[in-house]
């Protein structure tokens, strides 16, 4: 009985890891990848209200406002394809992650009203890309499997 259940428990596993998992990186990375370019979208529709949040509401430190702007709306429209096309994720996951924690400890910080959790999931997510990759359903993996001889695989 307990030998027949591990087996259960194996399969189940196993198919976990090879169906479910890639779908799951898959979701993570369009979803955090949505939520980024949107932004970026907003920002670009008046360049002018973008550059005054930067220099009124952001206050970016070290960055001059223009600067910030530049920047974070670049980030927020380029890393996204990245990450949706698994393509340099990890590097792609990084400056929006680091987006995502000038936003929570050192905007969020300057105001005591403030108080989003979703930037925390962000980061989570973010990380998770960062540490694990994109995943097996990614050009990242498509392209280590043929510069190795590797034969791609679901995982």
């Amino acid at each position: 009985m307990i030998a027949k259940l591990t087996g259960i428990h194996a399969y189940v596993t196993d198919a976990f890891s090879r169906y479910a998992s890639p779908v799951f990186d898959v979701a993570v990375r369009l979803f955090i990848a949505n939520v980024f370019f949107k932004s970026g979208l907003t920002k670009i529709k008046d360049w002018d209200i973008t550059v005054s949040l930067f220099a009124d509401e952001y206050q970016v430190p070290v960055l001059p406002p223009e600067a910030a702007a530049v920047l974070g709306t670049t980030f927020e429209l380029a890393m996204p394809v990245f990450l949706v096309l698994g393509l340099g994720a990890r590097v792609a996951a990084l400056p929006l992650l680091g987006m995502a924690c000038v936003i929570q400890f050192v905007l969020g910080a300057a105001n005591p009203d403030y108080d989003n959790p979703m930037h925390f999931y962000w980061m989570f997510l973010l990380a998770m890309i960062v540490i694990k990759g994109p995943g097996p359903i990614s050009l990242d993996h498509l392209i280590r499997a043929r510069l190795t001889h590797e034969p791609v695989s679901r995982s």
